[in-house]
Order: structure tokens, then sequence, then C-alpha cells
């Protein structure tokens, strides 16, 4: 994949649960998990900003990109 996820790394790193991060920026646990995983399409960046401020990081903190192109396979309607 060509966008990694480093959040569960930053959430150890500052001893802070998902369940505490979904509190403060107002989020369910599913939908963090999501992100957490990598399997996120997409996250807001409302979120983003509520996940730096309370976690005292950079966007660059939490996400990184390897270079690589990934398309995602869909099938054209006729």
């Amino acid at each position: 994949m060509a966008i990694k996820v480093h959040l569960e790394d930053i959430l150890r790193e500052r001893r802070m649960t998902s369940k505490e991060l979904c509190s403060l920026i107002g989020i369910t646990e599913a939908n963090l998990s999501v992100l957490r995983s990598g399997k996120a399409k997409g996250v807001r960046f409302e979120t983003l900003n509520k996940i730096c401020h309370y976690l005292h990081c950079n966007v660059g903190d939490i996400l990184d990109c390897d270079g690589e192109l990934k398309e995602d396979n869909y099938e054209e309607e006729s």
C-alpha cells in the first residue's frame, strides 16, 4: 500500500489508548480502528487536525507515503 498509517505507534509513544483518543476527537472506536489498520479510504482534515492536536504531532508523523502508486481496481460499468 502506498500510504502507511503510524497512528498505533504514536498512541503507544504517548501512552494513550485508542478509546481515550476517540473520546477526545469525537469518533467511534470502529472508525478509529479502520484508520489505525490502514484500511480507511479517506480521512477528514478536521479529524486529522484533532488527532494531531491531542497527540501533539504532525500529519507526517501519522501518515507516510512509500512512493508506490496504488490504484483501486474498479470495474467499468457499461
